[in-house]
């Protein structure tokens, strides 16, 4: 049943009810003024007539019958249009309007009070009328024929009303209905033709002047928005998972067959002398490492890919440059790892981003920090300049020509001597564009070695559009236009 038919119906069934009630208000109220008005006439006759119903009772009393017939005759004067009876010790006198004598009356009535009698209702008054020769009682009647009348009438009329209202106000109900919602059919017409899944048109911004209305539309598009970002957080997700089977199948192909060749070499000569079997193991060893490190980069270049919005929090970065330098140094006793960032420097990330960015950070600055005559030496820094926080990492390894140094963060991209997978710095230059920063690499400050600089905003804002650092290279995302500032 359309929306429009069952407002009609509602009104169509609630007006008559409304009319039904409140035409018995009316009615009662009109029964209650009726009564008011005839009582205070019945009162007025009470009054009128209460001298010449004592000077009857006298005249009777003292057996003057002439006497007695000119008070009656007095007395049904001044009552006029009313009933009145009168009834003392030596009988009783009546004459006007009232119910017959067998009818029985109340003794005393402080105030009026309604006797029916043979299909009739009078409004019934009596007062005490006292002499010092004889006492009784004056009865004053009311016929109630015409107030019942006036009831009924009323109350006819009552009931028409509610027999036209119901059809009437169902109809005007409907009409008006139909008439609200026909931007609420317009909005159906407009969405029964959208197709998320095989075109792009969307609904227009449009308002309609109904509140409800617009507010339905709003929700519409927002539901419809939220499908396009899942759908396309999907084929997002699903051109990740390619690009990782295709790039974990390209680049375990050599250590595979690398191990599959030693394996082939300890099995097909048993008694291979210890010398070459310590390097054969030892060569193994080294593939074994490279396989599960290009894995693990693997993974962690998916989850950047594929986090959310809702695992940004504040995160310390002062807290968190401090445990990677205590697990750099674990890792590498060796080398001469120091950190220089004040307490209490924030920033809204992803805190599992934000440490694999400086544990890959620290890690490249060990390998490549060191030389055949020192341990390598590695200096973090963390600082604040205007909106942007700025880490540093500096080593005392030969730099990076300038030539390669937009080419260090693409996929895959490893030095010459180098026994890495090509994924530490790509994950670097992902973790800093998910937080919408960037990288840099220069020469470090005191003319030998490399210094990495992030820059990352002190400000919340939203992740970029794109995440897609198992399919596209880094440079794409690098040049985002931040801009840099002095330090």
């Amino acid at each position: 049943m359309r929306l429009s038919a069952r407002i009609g119906l509602a009104v169509g069934c609630t007006v008559p009810l409304l009319v039904l009630a409140c035409g018995w208000l009316l009615l009662q109220l009109v029964a209650r003024d009726l009564h008011r008005t005839e009582d205070d006439h019945l009162r007025e006759r009470a009054a009128a007539v209460g001298p010449d119903a004592r000077a009857l009772l006298r005249a009777g009393a003292t057996g003057r019958p002439k006497a007695a017939d000119t008070r009656e005759h007095a007395l049904y004067s001044a009552a006029l249009d009313v009933g009145v009876r009168v009834v003392g010790p030596d009988g009783s006198f009546s004459g006007g309007p009232q119910p017959a004598s067998g009818v029985p009356l109340p003794a005393r009535t402080g105030a009026p009070v309604t006797v029916r009698a043979d299909g009739a209702s009078w409004r019934v008054l009596a007062r005490p009328v006292r002499t010092p020769l004889a006492s009784g009682t004056l009865w004053v009647f009311a016929s109630d024929t015409a107030d019942r009348g006036q009831q009924k009438l009323v109350r006819r009329r009552v009931l028409v009303t509610t027999v036209l209202a119901a059809p009437l106000s169902g109809l005007l109900a409907w009409g008006m209905a139909a008439g609200a919602a026909a931007p609420l059919r317009r909005l159906t017409r407009r969405t029964a033709g959208l197709d998320p899944r095989t075109d792009r048109v969307r609904l227009p911004v449009e308002r309609t002047g109904v509140t409800e209305v617009d507010e339905l539309a709003a929700t519409v598009r927002t539901v419809l928005a939220r499908y396009d970002e899942q759908a396309a957080r999907t084929a997002e997700a699903l051109d990740t998972a390619r690009s990782f089977s295709a790039a974990a199948a390209h680049e375990l192909r050599t250590p595979l067959m690398s191990m599959g060749t030693n394996l082939d070499i300890l099995a097909g000569h048993p008694g291979l002398p210890e010398p070459d079997r310590t390097e054969v193991v030892a060569d193994l060893r080294r593939e074994h490492g490279r396989l599960l490190g290009l894995l693990v980069m693997l993974r962690e270049l998916g989850r950047g890919d594929l986090v959310e919005a809702e695992a940004f929090r504040t995160a310390d970065l002062t807290e968190i440059a401090e445990a990677a330098v205590a697990e750099a140094r674990r890792h590498a006793p060796g080398a001469v790892i120091a950190l220089d960032a004040p307490a209490g420097i924030t920033v809204r990330g992803w805190e599992p981003g934000l440490r694999l960015l400086l544990d890959n950070l620290l890690a490249n600055g060990v390998a490549h920090g060191a030389d055949a005559d020192q341990p390598a030496s590695v200096t973090v820094g963390l600082r604040r300049v205007g909106a942007w926080i700025v880490l540093t990492v500096d080593d005392s390894g030969p730099g990076v020509p300038v030539q390669d140094r937009e080419l260090i963060f693409e996929r895959f991209r490893r030095g010459p001597a180098s026994a890495g997978s090509g994924l530490g710095l790509t994950l670097v230059a992902q973790q800093t564009a998910l937080h919408r920063g960037t990288v840099t690499v220069g020469g470090a400050p005191g003319g030998t070695g490399a210094r990495f600089e992030v820059r990352l905003p002190a400000e919340e804002g939203e992740l970029p559009g794109r995440r897609d650092w198992l399919i596209g290279t880094a440079g794409t995302y690098r040049s985002q236009g931040f801009p840099k500032e002095d330090s």
